[in-house]
């Protein structure tokens, strides 16, 4: 047989590729749609929960936890949310590193409007690794009178009826699944929607908002929906202590829960492993996004599952800078580099405009079409469902005199992304508050000696 027989041509290789590219233009489309009708299914209305004027004896308790560092933009209102909740058996801890730290005098003001909600201040860290928010959150962990916690960001408000929905959702199973044996939920998180204040309204800040409010809120969502990975941001989570002692941070510890016999109280025991592993919310003081790396934990070692209530965590972005926002997006590139690769890699081909590309070549083999026309319908469509997104978590479209600059900043957004994409790939250098780390190959980081931020800028 000849050789031209049995191997096929050029033109069916480069048909098998356009096919290939189709494929993935429609698959994202499916996945952009999916978040899309999701957040428009879940977070069009907000229901009342039925805990919220049960007896305080009748619910379980929850420890809300807010790690304070400095005077964040809206600080006042945002922790005044946390005492606002129409919830009847709660108490806030508020926990700084820094007892002269200036977020506590609107700590003493607001207990002093709130004496009738519990509160704990808790003065000091307790260093158990480079994160300095794990290493903020140690004393509240232990301290806290009960069980389910609820981490908040100081930069994050959040609606009176949330805890109450939360704890809903947290001690209810799994709605997804029909199987008598449906795990539990493990975490409640919700999704970052970004607002700027008065005074702060900088490109940095407008493109940060364009991309927190649309294109991310809606991957973020879908991916979450289809649940094949954890995908979380720590803005606000709930889960439960009793839980988070469990866990390693290790890869090796996955699904370790999930054969183990189970004990009289329901719960499985624990594996047998090296006396030397550390447990706990310690084994995530070494991680940057120690946020996701908790929620892996929560789902691959304790095989439980994440789920989302209808509310959102209103972060309060502040004044950035178009360089702030380039660097925050180089770090979390390289963070999630070193975490799954795989996904970072192909990241650039689910962005608008190279997956407009890639249709467009995928649709050429088939079709004959006006190139043109395509990627304005294509970009045009895109948007649309944006601000769709947009409209329905901040419960209102965006009016007229807000509309086009904020357009405007979607476009650069879109523009940027690859460019920060391959500058974000090169590298494993990070700028985080104020300093200059590595991220190592296990997603943990390392500070260069002697190579402050302040000093050095991140090499680009």
């Amino acid at each position: 047989m000849a050789t031209s027989q049995i191997l096929p041509t050029w033109e069916t290789v480069f048909l098998v590729f356009h096919l290939i590219a189709l494929i993935w233009y429609c698959a994202f489309w499916c996945v952009g749609l999916l978040g899309w009708a999701t957040v428009r299914k879940t977070y069009t209305r907000r229901p009342h929960s039925p805990l919220s004027y049960s007896h305080p004896q009748s619910v379980p308790g929850v420890s809300i936890i807010r790690p304070l560092k400095g005077l964040d933009p809206n600080l006042y209102e945002n922790l005044e949310s946390s005492l606002n909740q129409d919830y009847p058996n709660f108490e806030v801890i508020f926990s700084v590193q820094d007892e002269n730290d200036q977020a506590l005098q609107v700590v003493y003001e607001l207990v002093t409007k709130y004496p009738d909600v519990p509160v704990q201040i808790i003065r000091g860290d307790e260093v158990v690794g480079m994160n300095p928010k794990i290493n903020n959150l140690v004393k509240p962990f232990r301290q806290a009178k009960n069980d389910i916690l609820w981490v908040l960001d100081s930069n994050v408000w959040i609606e009176g009826g949330a805890l109450a929905r939360s704890v809903e959702t947290l001690t209810q199973p799994f709605p997804e699944s029909n199987s008598p044996d449906r795990p539990r939920v493990g975490l409640v998180h919700h999704v970052p929607f970004a607002k700027i204040y008065a005074s702060q309204h900088t490109i940095g800040s407008r493109i940060e908002e364009a991309f927190l409010n649309t294109n991310h809120a809606k991957m973020y969502v879908a991916i979450n929906r289809i649940a094949i990975a954890s995908c979380v941001v720590g803005k606000s989570n709930m889960y439960r202590r009793s839980d988070i002692n469990k866990l390693t941070g290790l890869p090796s510890a996955r699904n370790r829960y999930k054969a183990c016999p189970t004990g009289s109280n329901g719960d499985p025991e624990d594996p047998t492993h090296s006396p030397d592993t550390v447990t706990g919310l310690a084994a995530f003081g070494g991680f940057l996004a120690e946020d996701n790396m908790i929620a892996e934990g929560i789902m691959n070692e304790l095989g439980l599952v994440h789920s989302t209530s209808c509310d959102i965590a209103v972060n309060a972005i502040g004044s950035m800078s178009f360089m702030d926002y380039v660097e925050r997006r180089i770090r979390w590139i390289r963070v999630r580099k070193h975490m799954v690769l795989l996904a970072t890699l192909l990241e650039p081909l689910t962005e608008c405009l190279a997956l407009c590309c890639v249709g467009a070549w995928g649709l050429g083999a088939f079709f004959n079409f006006s190139l043109s026309l395509f990627f304005l319908a294509h970009i045009g469509l895109w948007l649309t469902v944006d601000l769709g997104v947009y409209s329905v978590l901040a419960a209102s479209p965006l009016q007229m005199a807000t509309l086009w600059p904020f357009i405007g900043a979607w476009v650069l957004r879109e523009i940027v992304a690859l460019p920060i994409w391959l500058i974000a790939v090169l590298g494993s250098d990070v700028v985080w508050r104020g300093e200059l780390y590595t991220v190592t190959l296990d997603g943990r980081m390392q500070r260069n000696e002697l190579k402050s931020a302040r000093t050095r800028r991140l090499p680009l």
